[in-house]
Parts: structure tokens; sequence; C-alpha cells
């Protein structure tokens, strides 16, 4: 898909959802360790959580998983018995749950003034227009691609409503990328700080301690994370794979 084309479809996704996960709503107490969330980017039913978190200016550990995906899916399916998305783990409570709406609920009584907003707890308007938003991008933030695991998280200052967060995140989903996912929807007490360290109100912003790389724009980001960590993906021939490696040695 060109990048017009992405952008575009990716601004739909955000007309479609009346820009929800824009502005932060009330914040209640701040959870002293991070949560952690398995979930995938073209999931709709992992967008109403991450606009949650969004709304209530959380931060996160990502575990995107794909479909296709090795890397986290198989471990969902050994803490919490099943491959279902979205998945919360909260430390601060010892909760793990399924269920967006149970995760929706507790994230609003936990770490907001105990009531869910209407934009997402309007059950038949919600998922007529989530249902939409996902048709916007159909076929991105989907399927997993071969990756390099970084060895330390990479972090991403992002908000959901954001057309351009959303090419990023879901280039880290495909990949398979875990990453410290933090939100500054406007309105966000944490955008002085993030100016402070990047310079200027801006985002996407990625962060990689691995290489000490950090950036804006969400096209260099989606690049760079393609040269740094994608892997070709493998042939169906795994006999000239193995002659190709061969050749390579030599």
């Amino acid at each position: 898909m060109s990048r017009v084309l992405d952008l575009a479809s990716s601004f739909a996704v955000s007309v479609v959802r009346a820009g929800n996960g824009m502005t932060i709503g009330t914040p209640g107490p701040r959870p002293e360790r991070l949560l952690e969330l398995y979930e995938f980017e073209a999931c709709p039913f992992c967008r109403k959580v991450r606009e949650a978190l969004s709304i209530l200016d959380l931060d996160v550990i990502v575990k995107p998983c794909p479909k296709g995906g090795s890397r986290f899916r198989p471990e969902l399916v050994q803490r919490g018995g099943k491959a279902q998305f979205p998945y919360l783990v909260d430390p601060n409570t010892g909760l793990e749950t399924y269920e967006s709406d149970d995760i929706v609920r507790h994230l609003f009584l936990r770490y907001g003034d105990g009531s869910v907003p209407a934009s997402l707890s309007l059950a038949p308007l919600y998922l007529a227009s989530n249902a939409l938003a996902s048709l916007c991008r159909p076929l991105s933030g989907v399927r997993a691609r071969p990756s390099r695991l970084p060895a330390q998280l990479l972090e991403l200052w992002s908000f959901e409503a954001s057309p351009y967060c959303r090419l990023v995140r879901e280039a880290l989903c495909t990949l398979e990328i875990p990453y410290v996912l933090h939100n500054v929807a406007k309105g966000s007490p944490k955008r002085d700080a993030f100016v402070a360290r990047a310079g200027k109100m801006q985002v996407p912003y990625l962060l990689d301690p691995n290489t000490g790389r950090a950036m804006f724009e969400s096209a260099d980001i989606v690049a760079y994370l393609e040269t740094t960590y994608a892997l070709p993906a493998p042939s169906a021939d795994p006999a000239a794979d193995a002659a190709a490696a061969d050749r390579v040695s030599a």
C-alpha cells in the first residue's frame, strides 16, 4: 500500500472512531508497576482497550500477538489457557483477564473516576463503528512477519487516535516487537516531560535503547524497524534457503 493510501485509510479509522483516544479523561490513581497487554493492532476489541488506556493516560507494555505469531501467542496460551485477545495483566492488583469489556471496566474503576465513557460503553454504537474502523485497514497489523527480537524493550510515545502513530504500532505488531507504549493524548500531564526529553510535542516518537536511536516521523520509524529488525520471509523451498546460506557463508 502506498504512503498516501496508508495515511488516508489510517485517518479514516480515526474519523470513524470519532477521535476516541485523542484526549484524556479523568485519570485516577497511577499504577506503580507497568500494565501488560497481549493484543494485536487490527483487533477491534484490542482497539477498545487501547482507547481506554489513552483516555486514562496509562502506559503499558505491549506484547504484540498478530495472527501466525510465534513469540507471544504461545506465551499467552500457557499463561491464560487460550489464544484470545485482548488479555490484560495488572501486576498491581494481581488481575489477569480476557474480554475487552471486563478490562475496560477494571481500568476505569482502578485508574479512572469509576465511570466508563459512553464512547466505550454503548455496545451497539461501539460495535458498529469499531467494525467499520477495522474495514478501513483490513490487512494492516494482522499477520506476523519474521523478525529479530530486541534485547531491550523499545519505547513509543503515542496516542490511540493519531493516524501516524497507528502506522508505527502496526509495524511493531507485524514484526512482533514488544515495546513500552507511553500514551500522551491531549491534556496528558506527561507531555511536559516528553517535550523536555524530545524537544517538541510531536508523535509518534520512538526510542530504541538497543541502538541508541530516537526519532520522530512515522515513515522514518517504519523504515528503521524494517531495516533493523525485519528478516526475510522463508521461501517455500527449505533446500534453496540452505544452499543460499551456504553460498553466503562461503
